[in-house]
Order: C-alpha cells, then sequence, then structure tokens
C-alpha cells in the first residue's frame, strides 16, 4: 500500500492553466517527495533540497503579481496545489505556506523600492522565509510581545526572543513583529531581518511529535541591526500587517489540513479493500463503510469551506470570518479522520509501517498553529455578535 498514488486531477478548476498546475504538482509530488517522506519525517531531516525545487518550479510564489517574479495565481487555486504537498508530506505543505506567509508583509505594505529590491529574491530565488510573532510568554495574546526595536539614527536595534518560530535557524529571511512603542497592538512594528544577520541565532529545534523533518526553535535577536528601509509598512502599524497575514495564514492551515485527512482516507480505503476477514474485504462491512462514508464526507465539506472563503480573498471582499471558519473545520476534520484512519487499520494502523499513525501525529498540530481552534471560535464569535462585543 502507498502513501501517495496518482489520481488524476478530477476538481472544477477556474481555468485549464489551473489544472494543468494542479496535475504538475501532483507528479511532481509523486515523483520527488512521496518516495522517501515517512523516512526522512522519522529521521528528522529538513527537506531543503525540496524547497529549492519548488522555488525553481514557481512553487513558492503562486499567490504573489507577476511583476516581481511571482505566479499571479488566485487563492483559490495556490491552496489546492498546498492540499497536495501536504497530503504527501506536512512539513513541505505547512513549509510553503509558512514562506507564504513570510512574504506577505512586504508584498502587501512594502513600498515600490522594497518590494523590488527583496520580492524576486525572495519569491524565485531559492530562498526561504519564516514568519515571528509568537514568544514565550505570548501566543495567543499576541499584542503582548515584548520583542523591541529601538531606533539607532537611520537604523533599528531588535533584542529579544520569539518562539515556535517554524523553519527557525534554517530560514534565509524573517519577517518579525517587535514593539516600538508602549501602546499596546498601536506600538508594534514589522521588520524584514536576513537570516544570517549578526546577534541573530536559534535555539536547539523543539522535540515534537510530529514534523520532525520542519524546525521549531525559539530565535534570539540580541542587538540585531537592520536599517530602515527593512521596516515594513508605518510604525505603529505591525499588528495591523499581523493580522492581515494571519487571515491568509489560516487559509493556508485548513488547505494543509485537508490534504492531510485526503491522505488518511485514501491510506484507510487502500487497506480495507486489500485486507480480508471472513471471506471478504473488510471494505464491505457497512460498520467501515459508514465511517469511510462519513471521513469523505467532512473531507468534501473542509474543501468547499476553504474554498468559498479563498474565494471571497479573491473577488477583494472581507474574509476574516470565513477564513477562522475554516481553519476551525478543517482541522478538527483532520484530527477526526486521521484517527478513524488509525481506528480502521486497527494494529497496523498504530504501527510505523503504515502511514496513519503519522498522519494522526501531524493533524494535531494544526489545531494549535495560527490560532489555536479556540481562537477561532473567539473570531467567529467576535464577527457574529459585532465589533462592541467581548
Amino acid at each position: 500500500m502507498t502513501e501517495y498514488g496518482p489520481r488524476p486531477v478530477d476538481r472544477i478548476l477556474p481555468t485549464e492553466e489551473a489544472h494543468d498546475l494542479l496535475t504538475l504538482v501532483r507528479d511532481l509530488a509523486e515523483r520527488e517527495i512521496a518516495p522517501s517522506a515517512a523516512e526522512e519525517e522519522e529521521a528528522g531531516r529538513f527537506p531543503r533540497a525540496v524547497f529549492t525545487l519548488l522555488s525553481e518550479s514557481g512553487l513558492l510564489s503562486l499567490p504573489y503579481a507577476e511583476e516581481f517574479g511571482g505566479g499571479e495565481q488566485p487563492y483559490e487555486v495556490y491552496l489546492q496545489v498546498l492540499e497536495e504537498l501536504a497530503a504527501v508530506r506536512l512539513t513541505v505543505g505547512l513549509g510553503v505556506s509558512v514562506h507564504t506567509l513570510a512574504c506577505h508583509a512586504l508584498a502587501g505594505f512594502g513600498t515600490k523600492e522594497q518590494r523590488a529590491a527583496h520580492l524576486p529574491a525572495m519569491l524565485g530565488g531559492g530562498l526561504l522565509g519564516a514568519y515571528c510573532l509568537s514568544e514565550p510568554s505570548s501566543g495567543s495574546d499576541a499584542a503582548s510581545l515584548t520583542t523591541r526595536a529601538v531606533r539607532d539614527g537611520d537604523d533599528w536595534i531588535l533584542s529579544g526572543t520569539k518562539a515556535w518560530i517554524t523553519h527557525g535557524g534554517v530560514a534565509d529571511f524573517y519577517t518579525v513583529l517587535a514593539r516600538t512603542g508602549d501602546n499596546g497592538a498601536r506600538g508594534i512594528t514589522a521588520f524584514l531581518v536576513p537570516g544570517d544577520a549578526e546577534g541573530l541565532s536559534a535555539a536547539a529545534p523543539e522535540r515534537k511529535m510530529g514534523m520532525k523533518g520542519s524546525p521549531t526553535a525559539q530565535l534570539h535577536f540580541d542587538g540585531v541591526r537592520v536599517g530602515d528601509d527593512r521596516r515594513l509598512g508605518e510604525e505603529g502599524q505591525g499588528f495591523t500587517i499581523a493580522l492581515a497575514a494571519l487571515d491568509s495564514g489560516r487559509l493556508g492551515i485548513a488547505a494543509c489540513a485537508i490534504g492531510v485527512a485526503q491522505a488518511a482516507l485514501d491510506a484507510a480505503l487502500g487497506y480495507t479493500l486489500e485486507r480480508r476477514q471472513f471471506g471478504r474485504p473488510i471494505a464491505d462491512f457497512q460498520g467501515l463503510r459508514f465511517l469511510l462514508a462519513d471521513m469523505a464526507t467532512q473531507i468534501e465539506a473542509g474543501r468547499a469551506l476553504y474554498l468559498a472563503a479563498a474565494r471571497l480573498r479573491d473577488a477583494g471582499r472581507p474574509f476574516s470570518k470565513e477564513a477562522a471558519m475554516a481553519k476551525l473545520f478543517c482541522t478538527d476534520t483532520a484530527m477526526r479522520v486521521t484517527t478513524d484512519a488509525v481506528q480502521l487499520l486497527g494494529g497496523y494502523g498504530y504501527t510505523q509501517d503504515f502511514p496513519a499513525e503519522r498522519y494522526m501525529r501531524e493533524a494535531k498540530v494544526l489545531q494549535i498553529v495560527e490560532g489555536t481552534n479556540q481562537i477561532q471560535r473567539m473570531v467567529i464569535a467576535r464577527h457574529l455578535a459585532g465589533p462592541e462585543s467581548r
């Protein structure tokens, strides 16, 4: 039984170009990522060569403007690419989402000169980015961050610690949110920091239950000096920039979650068709068929939800509530589906000889990153109750 089988692209896509792109991604994933995914994850090896290949193939730049080397694809298409990559190896799919998130501040709020100077290399030059918002004592309460940036002439001096940074220690650039004033969320500013900046160091990667190939580490800023030309947006605009990026990033997490869930369903279905008990495939038993039907239905519902939110974004309409809904539903779905996949495989599901246990371990983190699902419920409720609600 394989973890990822070649399947024709049978979805309704907005253009023939998008169909060809998804076919290309599926073929690339099957050839270049799938064969070694389980082994690489177990060994905790970071797939830098894969990200280089994706950059060369134009897959790290899909939702950004052609003017700066982007693919200028709608989010509706980009998210389905993420889903395909995550179905093969979440470390890769989530890594592309994080890189896209790290480019968001510059693409959306940088000056024309800043975009021209940095975006081409970030989007298609083999560079890999990371996003630095969380800290050891400020996770869900992101506005309470304490990493500080102090002006020194034409420069800024950054000091503090960021935590839970995907690609921490291996990224070529970091989008960093730092405090430049004491007026709460209005005192936060965004900066673009080179990965090799003097005074910047990474702690040992966290020891995680899943996604072992994706380094997650604390970053220490010990008097890191960056020029004012690396400040993104206006001084004090950083929290607004961060929230705008997170709305899009949550859709990336939702798509990755559906990718993992789809991979788990494919593995479970393949196993139940092959495994025979009482003289017939166990897929013939009604109890298991109902479980598979529920898994498939939840996946399709999640996919429809994240695509609906993406179409709002592509149309230039507000989509914050819908992004939170998609992140909440899709990641909860991934947890349910992967748990059911382990159950369907029985004892084999609990072994590392089959991929179901890895999918289950990976699904858990998706309920936590880029805003826990409890935070998503708060965001949704605030939109429902109105801006004056608490």
